[in-house]
């Protein structure tokens, strides 16, 4: 967003610059995940092929962020631990994601502000999704 402008955008979604900065976000996050050997466990609860993937997340985020509702029209509500469940999501996958999408965000040049405000809902959103327990260390 300029800072010179008087007007604010209305949501997220126009913030961050619409369906194709969304789309590119996403791209960016996943061919992160894909290449970089630091996500290695966060990719290793993906399925081979990252298209659905992709497509899901996109999808949930143009209406997360306040724009078209397609994961809801597909899908119904989001219910996003739920549908995790089934994965494994702990401590290590939850910090690679952040990680990733923190680096996504700023490598597709999201404003400060609202890559700060997006970081902050994020890991609330992802400390919700962890589903396992640390491992328990053993005091000798």
């Amino acid at each position: 967003m300029n800072p010179d402008s008087k007007t604010q955008p209305a949501t997220p979604f126009e913030w961050v610059g619409g369906e194709a900065a969304v789309r590119q976000l996403v791209d960016r996050f996943y061919d992160l995940m894909d290449l970089e050997p630091g996500f290695a466990e966060l990719r290793s609860v993906h399925p081979t092929s990252l298209d659905g993937s992709r497509d899901k997340l996109f999808w949930f985020l143009c209406g997360w962020l306040g724009g078209p509702d397609y994961f809801v029209e597909r899908f119904g509500h989001p219910r996003l631990r739920a549908r995790h469940l089934p994965f494994r999501v702990g401590h290590v996958e939850r910090d690679q994601w952040m990680a990733c999408m923190t680096q996504a965000m700023a490598e597709c040049g999201l404003d400060d502000t609202l890559r700060e405000r997006l970081t902050a809902s994020f890991a609330n959103t992802a400390d919700w999704m962890v589903n396992q327990a640390p491992p328990v260390r053993k005091v000798l």
